[in-house]
């Protein structure tokens, strides 16, 4: 894939971010009135609460994982940690972010790419544990006595090559080794009966 297409994605990704954010945004001001003036106690008004919460930190989540990222854009650790926390607080999966202070926004894009990667082994639940260490190296882990596998798909990532026929559902394998192929970083995957690794 020649960089100039992860470039125009970039800038899809980013475009349809931009759009969709304000839109949910409105429908969170707008809950914001609502519990203002009457009573939000309903569970009608909390689904929807949920829902504006959950769809606002996908956003947040996807505009990183697949916009463009700017040159020595860092991204506050607490921002991190509030996408997180909002992305998975409904789901089966726990997680750890074990990295502390800001992040460059080119590194973070890297990382939230394995992380989506790493996701589709806890369709069952399970942990995902972020490291940064000392030397600079990134370490994303899945751990689950469950693991749910898509032979397919993590054979390429082991090969540092996108899927054959991918699919909407595989792109961030694709993207994944092209991403990390430019920032001039490898890609290694330890594969265990009960938890993957990416390290990079």
């Amino acid at each position: 894939m020649p960089n100039v297409n992860i470039d125009l994605a970039a800038l899809v990704g980013s475009r349809i971010c931009h759009d969709l954010i304000s839109p949910v945004g409105a429908i969170g001001n707008g809950l914001e009135l609502i519990s203002m003036s009457g009573d939000p106690s309903g569970p009608e008004f909390g689904l929807i609460s949920g829902s504006v919460i959950n769809a606002t930190a996908r956003i947040q989540f996807f505009r990183i994982a697949f916009g463009l990222a700017n040159g020595n854009q860092i991204v506050p650790e607490l921002e991190i940690r509030t996408i997180l926390a909002d992305t998975y607080q409904e789901s089966r999966i726990d997680f750890d972010w074990l990295v502390e202070g800001g992040v460059d926004r080119g590194d973070l894009r890297a990382v939230f790419l394995a992380i989506l990667c790493a996701e589709t082994a806890l369709g069952r639940g399970g942990l995902l544990s972020i490291t940064r260490h000392a030397s600079g190296v990134w370490e994303v882990v899945a751990l689950s006595d469950r693991l749910t596998i898509s032979e397919s798909s993590w054979q390429s990532l082991d090969q540092g090559m996108p899927p054959e026929g991918l699919t909407p559902n595989q792109v961030e394998f694709g993207l994944l080794p092209n991403i990390l192929e430019m920032q001039g970083r490898s890609l290694a995957v330890k594969r265990e009966d009960d938890k993957i690794t990416l390290t990079f």
